[in-house]
């Protein structure tokens, strides 16, 4: 399947994997990577010095080319930017922000840059920055989401930009990767299906809460704050949901998520941390190798739109 994304990115498979903060570190970067699709590592609001020992192990473990997702909110977007260049990184995705003022550094340094994005303004706006591509997401992804659909959100930005467009949000299988096509993407990012590989370094306690998952499992946090995450609903997100129809402030509900994350993916509390996953995770249902995941599915997309990307 060969498609803009795949030219601009010189990868094999137009399947991107997704920066998750704490999940996408360097072993799964690189194993995605290897495998043909694009690993990201997730810098999230990780050290400099943090990044570039993963950028540094990635290399060790793959020749092919693999990217950043950055956070811009993290106080150290302006080092790890830098640090894109310095190490000599082929692409990046960006979130929560604009990454205008990096643009011209890194396209000078023949940096791909793709942002992630949840409306069709802020699209629009990336593009004209310079953006090489965009990842439209839509609000079925894990983590901190938009409100649109990806069903309504990607053909939307697909007619609103001349960049390709890769599909993000409730995509698990060659069926989603097919839709995506049909509704103009050129690539999807996915998530919560490479949380539970068998390269992913998350802890056991979490890949089984994405295995075990159920269709009606998936909540979101955090509407009343202007900042919802979606999360597999467990004591935490029963508390917090709770405290937020009782009108709770937000300092009262960023304690009770604060860490959390972490608490979920190194220490597997999957009580009381944040079990970042997709509307997908009921569609999880086995632990596969990187490599493994990506042949199948391009083997049921394959199947489905007879081996043919939308290149145009």
């Amino acid at each position: 399947m060969k498609t803009k994304v795949t030219e601009i990115l010189e990868i094999e498979y137009p399947i991107i994997q997704g920066g998750m903060a704490w999940v996408a570190e360097y072993h799964l970067a690189a194993a995605v990577s290897e495998a043909g699709g694009l690993g990201l590592i997730g810098a999230a609001s990780a050290p400099a010095d943090w990044v570039r020992e993963q950028i540094r192990s990635a290399k060790k473990l793959t020749e092919k080319p693999f990217g950043v997702n950055i956070m811009l909110m993290s106080p150290y977007a302006d080092e790890v930017a830098k640090i894109i260049v310095e190490e000599g990184v082929k692409v990046v995705t960006t979130g929560a922000g604009s990454p205008e003022k990096y643009m011209k550094m890194w396209k000078e340094a023949g940096v791909k840059v793709i942002p992630v994005v949840a409306s069709v303004a802020l699209a629009k706006r990336m593009e004209r920055c310079g953006a090489d591509a965009l990842v439209a997401e839509g609000t079925e992804a894990g983590g901190h989401i938009g409100e649109n659909t990806t069903f309504v959100l990607v053909p939307q930005i697909v007619d609103g930009v001349n960049v390709p467009v890769i599909a993000a949000g409730g995509i698990a299988d060659g069926r989603g990767i097919a839709a995506a096509f049909m509704l103009g993407a050129q690539a999807v990012q996915m998530g919560t299906h490479f949380v539970v590989t068998k390269e992913s370094m998350v802890h056991e306690n979490y890949k089984q809460c994405i295995l075990k998952a159920r269709d009606i499992d998936s909540r979101v946090t955090g509407r009343s704050t202007g900042h919802p995450v979606r999360a597999l609903r467990n004591q935490m997100t029963k508390t917090y949901l709770q405290k937020e129809q009782e009108g709770a402030g937000f300092e009262e509900l960023e304690l009770l998520t604060l860490g959390g994350l972490r608490k979920a993916v190194v220490e597997g509390d999957v009580v009381n941390g944040s079990v970042m996953a997709g509307q997908i995770a009921g569609m999880v249902k086995e632990e596969l190798a990187c490599r493994d995941l990506i042949q199948k599915l391009a083997r049921e997309t394959d199947s489905l739109i007879g081996g043919k990307g939308f290149y145009e």
